[in-house]
């Protein structure tokens, strides 16, 4: 019999009706001849509340801690998803991520899953229940308890989906699939009834808040169908797959801003070998993850080096570069906590020319400045003032026409 795993975020869980409701398409997907793992999320603004809570007794409270009270969230949803299973006459059972052995490593409040034991949920999916799982949590090797970010329980559901070798991954969420940027920004933002691993990977990394980008890795690596859909209506989201040719037809299928970021840069570093290891191997040591890496030299023995992280993360980053200063010989550290970012994504910018010349144009046009640049294979990302996010994004959208379909965009390039 064919597994499918679905997920329910936050707000498809929110109260007893929603949970019912998320409860009826769960029997539905049984009826349909499938075995069905339900992942879920903490209901609702829950995972907000127990964090208000926690910085309340103690504005830098210990990780493990906070993964310990964190992982609560999911645990009432999926034990009261259970009762609502079996008041509509299912068998359903709800496991924790500890209960279903999912090992991580130890990195607490962003750990990493190593293996999932797939054993004990095919025992209760050939007694015909249907199994509940915790998403967002798991237990590293000494029986802590870990959790996985936010947005985690994504994470969760595309590895279940990978241990258990379903058919499809459902990710069911408030919005009907995957739009070409945030339609509460954009209002007339499409939403793509397909899209490649690689350009929702840049788009989830890059602030788009539907999909968790470990989640996406998951489904890439190994060939999980991932379907985000609405959770409170019957039609097509949006599948995320491997690229297929005519995907390169669309120069640019989505924008994104990311609004949760600060920038360090070191000014007046000593230009000799060895010097950008140290600052990343302090930085890794402090489990503080980097992006858009800028070195640029200002001379023969000079050079200034420059790296976005999660506004979380500062403090640490602080502390480590602070600690490696003088062995660097910097002249200054620069901190920016009031910065966005700005990006386009799109596997079409392989093989199409001009699209940093109109997103750029587009920015001026605005009158917003562009602190930095940094670029992939199929994007381009722009540090902006955060007090400006939203026009940029608006602004890009615009350029791009991303509130008109695909084939639509692809037929006019």
């Amino acid at each position: 019999m064919a597994i499918v795993v679905q997920k329910f975020g936050g707000t498809s869980v929110a109260d007893a009706e929603k949970i019912r409701r998320a409860a009826e398409r769960v029997i539905k997907a049984v009826k349909n001849g499938y075995q069905v793992i339900v992942v879920a999320s903490a209901r609702g603004k829950q995972t907000d509340k127990l964090i208000a809570d926690a910085l309340e007794l103690n504005p830098d409270p210990p990780k493990r801690e906070m993964d310990q009270l964190l992982s609560t969230g999911e645990q009432q949803t999926v034990s009261l998803f259970a009762m609502a299973l079996d008041a509509l006459g299912c068998d359903a059972i709800s496991f924790t991520g500890s209960q279903i052995r999912m090992i991580t490593d130890n990195a607490y409040t962003k750990a990493r899953i190593k293996s999932i034991d797939a054993e004990r949920i095919h025992k209760q999916l050939d007694k015909g229940r249907i199994v509940l799982v915790a998403g967002f949590q798991g237990v590293d090797e000494d029986g802590n308890i870990t959790t996985l970010g936010r947005g985690g329980s994504d994470t969760t559901a595309v590895a279940l989906a990978a241990a258990l070798g379903a058919e499809e991954c459902e990710i069911f969420t408030d919005v009907d699939g995957i739009h070409a940027a945030d339609p509460r920004i954009c209002k007339g933002a499409v939403k793509l009834d397909q899209i490649s691993y690689d350009e929702i990977l840049e788009m989830a990394s890059l602030g788009a808040g539907v999909m968790h980008p470990r989640a996406v890795e998951f489904g890439k690596k190994y060939d999980v169908k991932i379907h985000v859909r609405s959770s409170s209506r019957e039609k097509h989201g949006t599948i995320i797959t491997h690229e297929v040719p005519q995907m390169e037809d669309i120069v640019v299928s989505g924008a994104t801003i990311q609004k949760d970021l600060a920038k360090i840069d070191l000014v007046g570093v000593d230009n000799k070998p060895g010097n950008a290891a140290k600052i990343f191997a302090s930085l890794a040591s402090a489990k503080v993850v980097v992006s858009d890496i800028v070195q640029t030299e200002v001379g023969p023995e000079k050079a200034n080096v420059s790296f976005i992280i999660g506004i979380s993360d500062l403090s640490v980053a602080k502390q480590a570069v602070e600690r490696i200063k003088a062995e660097l010989n910097c002249n200054t550290i620069f901190v920016r906590d009031d910065i966005a970012e700005v990006s386009v994504v799109g596997v079409g910018m392989r093989t199409h020319y001009g699209v940093a010349e109109k997103m750029f144009g587009a920015l001026a046009e605005a009158n917003i400045n562009i602190d930095s640049i940094t670029t992939s294979e199929i994007r381009i990302s722009c540090v902006v003032d955060k007090k400006q996010a939203d026009k940029a994004l608006q602004a890009v959208s615009a350029a791009f026409e991303l509130d008109k379909l695909p084939e639509r965009r692809a037929k006019k390039d």
